[in-house]
């Protein structure tokens, strides 16, 4: 049985919540030391319940990233919602993200308000991107952040420069439940080498589209086959959209846009796996497919 005192070895689940943009996937891999979730400017770019392992002489964490808090509009956001809510309902710790630079605003209280949601959780405010505020912004947002509940702890902290970050983990492993570790020792992530693929690659198609496009993006791989030499990996992926004016625009010009994301994704696919590949990419129209029960399942949601 574990023990039960303050030495004791703990373990647990934390979920980062908060609005877009807040660096909640940022902060994930700056805890795991390792890109286990993809990061954009774009709203709602996390779109499955994502685990990365952090490990410690004193304990270990499971941070789950989440879709982020919204109001759905498509059949798609429902789903993200439900993933968010079932999640919520069983980690141990929640932390919800303020960034330093940003007045605490009505996103900000809605999602402050659906935590109470919640009991069972114990409540963290993190302050985030401390870099880009002032010394007395920061105290002045830690006062406004103080004032929204009884908070178990309140941390500022950089992912950027990786400011406190060591004292945000001990934090949270201290709010753990004594367990013994959940995780073998390295592993940083549960999610497959085929899922980590797809998301790169929808990370690099991410870049620099329209506001409307990136959710109507979704990735999946058809193949991955090794090279009889092994020294290749080739890795045959889909991009879908909804629709053919779409499709253009991820092409590109006589494919240069295409070839643009190609280029980002292999330089982080061959990071991950510390090899070379060949990417082929097809851009293909799955029309509506967020409203549509049967292309979401076909799709992975």
């Amino acid at each position: 049985m574990a023990k039960t005192d303050d030495a004791a070895f703990r373990a647990g689940f934390v979920s980062f919540v908060g609005r877009p943009n807040v660096g909640k996937s940022t902060l994930t891999n700056a805890l795991v030391g390792e890109k286990v979730a993809i990061t954009s400017s774009k709203p709602q770019t996390t779109r499955r319940a994502i685990r990365g392992i952090v490990h410690r002489s004193d304990g270990q964490l499971i941070i789950v990233d989440t879709p982020g808090m919204h109001r759905p509009r498509t059949l798609l956001g429902e789903r993200l919602n439900s993933i968010v809510q079932e999640t919520l309902g069983e980690v141990d710790v929640i932390g919800l993200c303020l960034p330093a630079n940003e007045k605490i605003g009505p996103g900000d209280r809605y999602i402050n308000e659906q935590l109470d949601s919640f009991p069972r959780a114990k409540k963290v405010a993190i302050v985030t991107k401390i870099d880009a505020s002032s010394r007395p912004g920061v105290a002045q947002q830690l006062q406004a952040v103080s004032e929204l509940r009884d908070w178990d702890a309140i941390i500022p902290i950089s992912s950027f420069d990786k400011t406190q970050l060591d004292i945000l983990a001990t934090e949270l492993v201290r709010l753990m439940p004594a367990s013994q570790a959940l995780y073998p020792e390295g592993a940083v992530t549960d999610e497959t080498t085929e899922s980590r693929i797809s998301e790169l690659i929808r990370e690099a198609a991410l870049e620099g589209v329209t506001d409307e496009l990136p959710h109507s993006i979704a990735v999946t791989i058809d193949d991955m086959i090794e090279s009889e030499s092994k020294d290749l990996l080739e890795i045959y992926a889909n991009l879908f959209v909804e629709r053919d004016s779409q499709k253009g625009i991820i092409i590109g010009h006589q494919g240069q846009r295409l070839q643009e994301v190609g280029a980002r994704a292999r330089v982080q696919i061959e990071k991950l796996l510390g090899r070379q590949v060949f990417l082929s990419m097809r851009v293909k129209v799955a029309k509506e497919w967020q409203r549509d029960a049967k292309q979401l399942g076909r799709l992975g949601f």
